[in-house]
Parts: C-alpha cells; sequence; structure tokens
C-alpha cells in the first residue's frame, strides 16, 4: 500500500515520525516506541511497515531528552525513561494524531521493543487499547521490581489491562531466559488475560533489527512479523477476541538450552 510519511512535533514537544497510509478511510493506530539506542532509521521502517499494512503508526522519539544523542544512536549511551516520563509521552504521541484525519483514535495498539516492551502494557493498563505488542522486553527481572523507574512492578500492572497480549521472544536472548517468558505467561493467565506468545528458536536479542547483522534473524523476523499481523487484523477486526479468553504459548527450545551460554550479538 502507498504511504505518506513525515516528522512532526507533537503538543508536549517530543520529536515524531509518522506513516499514514494512503486511503480515504480511517485507519487503526499504532503507537511505537524503539530501542534503546532511540528514534534510529529501524524504527522508522517498522513504522512504514506497520503503515504499508494499512495502519497509522506514530514513531515518538522517546530518549529526545538525552544530551548525546549520537552516542544513545550509537549504544554507547543509554537513558532511563520512568514509566510516569513513558506515560506522558505515549499519550502526548496519541494526542498528536488528532491532526491526521486518517487516524482512528477509537482503535489503537502499542508497540514496544527492547527496553520498552513493557510500555505498551503500561499504556493499556490506563487506557483501553485493542492490543498491546512487547517484542523481548517486559520479562526480565527488573520488571518485576518496583523502584523509581518502575514505581507498580508487572504483575501488578497486568491485572488492569482489558485488551490481548503478543510477546515475541527468542530462545537465545541473554536479558531474557525462557523462564522470564514463562513467569509473564503464569501472570498472564493467572490474570485471565487473552495472549499471543512465542519463543523463537535460535534467535538472540534483538533479532528483528535488520540493521545489525550480528542479531538479526531473517526466517524469525518475518515469521514473527507475519504472526503480529494476524494478531493485529484480528485485535482490530469486528469480532476481535470475542467474550472468551484466548491464550496460546509456542516455543521452539534446544534440548541443551543453557541462559547461560547466551550472548549478547551487535
Amino acid at each position: 500500500m502507498p504511504i505518506t510519511e513525515k516528522s512532526i512535533t507533537t503538543p508536549g514537544g517530543m520529536p515524531a515520525f509518522v506513516a499514514i497510509p494512503r486511503a480515504p478511510e480511517k485507519a487503526p493506530v499504532i503507537v511505537l516506541l524503539h530501542e534503546r539506542y532511540g528514534l534510529v532509521e529501524h524504527t522508522r521502517d517498522l513504522a512504514r511497515r506497520h503503515a504499508r499494512e494499512g495502519y497509522v503508526c506514530i514513531a515518538g522519539d522517546y530518549f529526545w531528552k538525552h544530551l548525546d544523542q549520537e552516542a544513545l544512536h550509537d549504544g554507547d549511551e543509554s537513558y532511563d525513561m520512568t514509566d510516569d516520563e513513558a506515560l506522558v509521552l505515549m499519550e502526548d504521541a496519541i494526542a498528536a494524531l488528532a491532526d491526521v484525519p486518517q487516524a482512528d483514535l477509537t482503535r489503537i495498539a502499542a508497540m514496544g521493543v527492547c527496553q520498552t516492551g513493557r510500555h505498551p502494557l503500561l499504556l493499556a493498563a490506563h487506557r483501553p487499547l485493542k492490543a498491546a505488542l512487547c517484542w523481548y522486553g517486559a520479562a526480565q527481572d527488573r520488571e518485576w521490581q518496583e523502584n523509581a523507574r518502575y514505581p507498580v512492578a508487572l504483575d501488578k500492572l497486568i491485572p488492569k489491562i482489558s485488551c490481548p497480549v503478543l510477546g515475541m521472544f527468542g530462545e537465545r536472548d541473554h536479558i531474557i531466559s525462557v523462564d522470564h517468558v514463562r513467569k509473564l505467561r503464569g501472570v498472564l493467565e493467572a490474570n485471565a488475560k487473552s495472549y499471543t506468545i512465542e519463543i523463537f528458536g535460535d534467535a538472540p536479542h534483538g533479532w528483528l533489527n535488520d540493521t545489525m547483522p550480528g542479531r538479526y534473524r531473517p526466517a524469525q523476523a518475518e515469521a514473527g512479523w507475519a504472526a503480529q499481523s494476524a494478531f493485529l487484523a484480528k485485535a482490530f477486526s469486528e469480532s476481535a477476541f470475542g467474550s472468551q479468553i484466548q491464550q496460546s504459548f509456542k516455543a521452539t527450545i534446544s534440548p541443551d538450552y543453557d541462559f547461560s551460554k547466551n550472548v549478547r550479538h551487535e
């Protein structure tokens, strides 16, 4: 589908990238959050990909206040965004779409990746969403702890959400173990939430990112994106997930799996 793209500034001053399908009808919205590197070209590419599939996608530069953007983009520095800040900025991104006539603000999903993987769940705990999409985030130990950065642990957020959750993880992730993913699944099940979770075999952390050859896994990335596309089509449909709780867990795990042997790839 042909798309239009533009860079904007949100009402709160955050730079953002918006990709819009060229179609006369209104389209559902994807609020896209980036990895630890800030708003880089990979994130813009994901926004374009969403738009080509028929969604209005806004990718905010959530770490725009970091003083050294070059070091951030290179991965040499980080930005510890708090939940409170993230929530304000996600709402700010949504508010920016009020001026986009194609955006159907009654149908919103959020996608977080890596460091921002928890934030779709955070947003879903504060406003109704159609789907929360979590890519290799929202499962490691820090997500279950309460501190200044995360004042509410994940197991306290999940009971507050009403939308289905998609979780995409890699078997070879050096940050998130298979047991971490199983813990997330357990909390979703304990709170009777609909979810689709998949652990992709031989996939390290960051396996969707095609700008980082060491970690990109083409087959798993395409399969994961296809799974997300099907999930979103269902979540945004008129029937959606219905009144039934729908849960799916799929995993490809080596017989000799050992989390301690997983390593970081670039």
